[in-house]
């Protein structure tokens, strides 16, 4: 059982039987199921067929002087041909570098309902291929995304052979799009204020330098920020400056505007990766904002090629242990350089947040090596032949397998993933607030509406709790160890609370956070991507023979068992907590068996027939 299964367990063991469910919501689940479009174990073929055989001289034209413009084709994926579908080129530095060469091997991006509106592939209405160009090892962009996820909403990706008119072209990162689709599925919404924050420029193209997304106040003429940010909702130019605005001049108030945490994860995974084309990296670019309908900024990451210390241009006239070394906190930029990181980490308690943070990723993630290059080796396996066939790959075979353990340096940089992954173990472990004593949480029990928590080494320890459907603005409630407040004993550092919004019926979410003059620790450590959920209206039910239905084991491994007392038909249907259909399957007879050894761990729904069951994934 994983840690947080075990957090989970224990949880729900200590609230007695005549209360109500509590779990940890696992955003997990929302990610697609093996099997799935964007299944990494497999390596399927995407092919394309335009009908104008001029297609590539069309769609350069087009990149320069109508980026929009797209032309159809027939796309066919897994047995399944989808007709008209708009086609475009993408890209910068991807496209013009392999254009440079003579080389066909540029990215795309498809549109499935450009022509036939509805059109979707596995619900899919945009497909998005990159050519993993300045990527020798083709799983730079995969290995980032499966860390990103643990912390925050990020883009899929996976590998496949692309064949156009019939020709192999190369094997593709296929990466999910960050659009509607991608809103909807992480925030229950999609039609808010969205922005794509990259500067308007061709990296081939040359004519002047344009802006930069780097949170600059500019004005209050939203023309000035028109070659900074690609706007992608209808409107969303005076939110956008009012963000801006807020952290410029009244930062006091900008957690009304912006969702902190979430930027203080994506910070703290850029860090941690050495993904330097971020906006605290090398390069301020490759993120989105999207406001969801709290009023809340959200920070999405996307292309992840360049983690690991990736593509670092003039790499030759750095120390590599200045790269490996670069700092996490910013003080390499200038005054007011990059305002958003500096003035956040100016802030002791965002700084301290950004800190425990970065110990959990380094903690959960880094350090793990082990899991690192398994995860690669077996994404070389299923892709080593087809990289093998590419004839219009960057980098050789030997490059291909020596840069997941080594530094490559040509005229770019290219970091080792396994190298950069030790050297920034070695030096985020050396940061004095890694060293620094840290309170430790434990215990933390809920009955009859009192909250209890084990804290050791901490100064002040809070319930951050909320009743939003959008999972955000946490307020802070004070935990007691004085004796008083419902607190039994002083100074026996278990620090008790009422928890909060429990009389209003709603769902509470909430997390624990202690901290001490220099460190804070977070229960759970994913907080407040993760957090437990406190549901009256939803009761944990006895599974006991005198039901209907016998469900079994419970927790449960890899199969989950229903049983019933007479042949019947059993419509089985697994849902998460938030909703989402993980499993849908009719049977017939006395019973039925639903395999989730895939599913990630957490508290899942069961419906059969007219019964709804709370069970336990470990």
């Amino acid at each position: 059982m994983t840690f947080k299964g075990l957090i989970l367990c224990a949880v729900l063991l200590s609230i007695s039987s005549n209360l109500k469910s509590q779990e940890i919501y696992n955003p997990q689940t929302l990610y697609d199921a093996p099997g799935g479009v964007f299944d990494v174990s497999v390596l399927r073929d995407m092919d394309l067929v335009f009908e104008n055989p001029n297609y590539h001289s069309v769609l350069i034209n087009a990149f320069f002087s109508n980026p929009s413009y797209r032309i159809p084709a027939t796309l066919t994926f897994n047995g399944e041909s989808y007709d008209s579908v708009g086609v475009r080129y993408k890209g910068n530095s991807t496209f013009c570098l392999p254009l440079d060469q003579g080389v066909p091997k540029v990215p795309y991006n498809i549109d499935l309902n450009h022509f036939i509106p509805g059109q979707k592939l596995e619900n899919l209405k945009k497909v998005k291929l990159a050519n993993a160009w300045m990527d020798p090892t083709f799983a730079k962009e995969i290995t980032a995304a499966n860390i990103y996820r643990k912390y925050l909403p990020t883009p899929e990706v996976n590998l496949v052979r692309f064949n156009v008119q019939g020709d192999y072209l190369g094997i593709y990162a296929h990466t999910e799009s960050v659009d509607k689709q991608f809103l909807q599925k992480h925030f229950n919404e999609k039609d808010g204020v969205f922005f794509k924050c990259d500067p308007v420029q061709v990296f081939c193209g040359g004519g002047d330098e344009y802006g930069s997304p780097d949170l600059k106040w500019l004005g209050s003429d939203s023309s000035n920020y028109y070659n900074s940010y690609d706007l992608k909702s209808e409107s969303g130019w005076g939110e956008l400056m009012g963000l801006i605005q807020t952290l410029n001049s009244d930062f006091d108030n900008l957690g009304e505007v912006l969702n902190i945490d979430r930027v203080l994860w994506a910070f703290a995974v850029n860090s941690a990766i050495l993904n330097l084309d971020t906006y605290n990296g090398y390069y301020i670019h490759n993120f989105y904002l999207y406001q969801t309908e709290d009023g809340l900024f959200q920070m999405i990451p996307w292309d992840f090629d360049n983690a690991f210390a990736g593509a670092i241009l003039g790499w030759e006239y750095f120390e590599p242990e200045l790269v490996y070394n670069f700092d996490t906190y910013g003080t390499q930029f200038t005054p007011n350089e990059r305002p958003l990181l500096q003035k956040l980490l100016a802030e002791p308690l965002y700084k301290k947040q950004f800190d425990a943070h970065l110990r959990t990723i380094l903690n959960e993630s880094l350090l793990d090596t082990a899991s690192i290059r398994d995860d690669v080796s077996q994404l070389h396996d299923v892709a080593y032949n087809a990289v093998l066939e590419d004839n219009n790959k960057a980098f050789s075979m030997t490059q291909f397998s020596s840069n997941v353990e080594d530094d490559l340096w040509t005229n770019w940089g290219f970091g080792g993933i396994m190298s950069m992954v030790d050297a920034r173990n070695n030096y985020l472990a050396g940061l004095s607030t890694m060293a620094m004593p840290r309170p430790e949480i434990s215990n933390m029990t809920l009955s009859n509406g009192i909250l209890t928590v084990d804290v050791s080494l901490a100064s002040q320890v809070d319930v951050m709790a909320t009743t939003s459907v959008h999972n955000s603005k946490f307020e802070t409630f004070a935990m007691y160890d004085d004796g008083t407040n419902g607190d039994l004993v002083a100074n026996d550092n278990t620090y008790t609370s009422n928890l909060p919004y429990v009389v209003s019926g709603d769902a509470v979410k909430f997390y624990i956070r202690a901290q001490n003059s220099s460190n804070m620790q977070l229960l759970p450590e994913r907080a407040e991507y993760e957090f437990f959920i406190y549901d009256p209206n939803a009761s944990i039910e006895t599974l006991d023979a005198a039901q209907e239905y016998k469900v079994y084991p419970n927790p449960a491994n890899s199969v989950l068992n229903i049983r019933g007392t007479s042949p019947q038909k059993l419509d089985c249907t697994l849902h998460t907590m938030m909703g989402r259909i993980v499993r849908k399957k009719e049977y017939f007879g006395e019973g039925a068996s639903l395999q989730i050894s895939d599913l990630p761990s957490g508290a899942y729904l069961l419906k059969v027939n007219n019964k709804t069951y709370k069970v336990l994934k470990n």
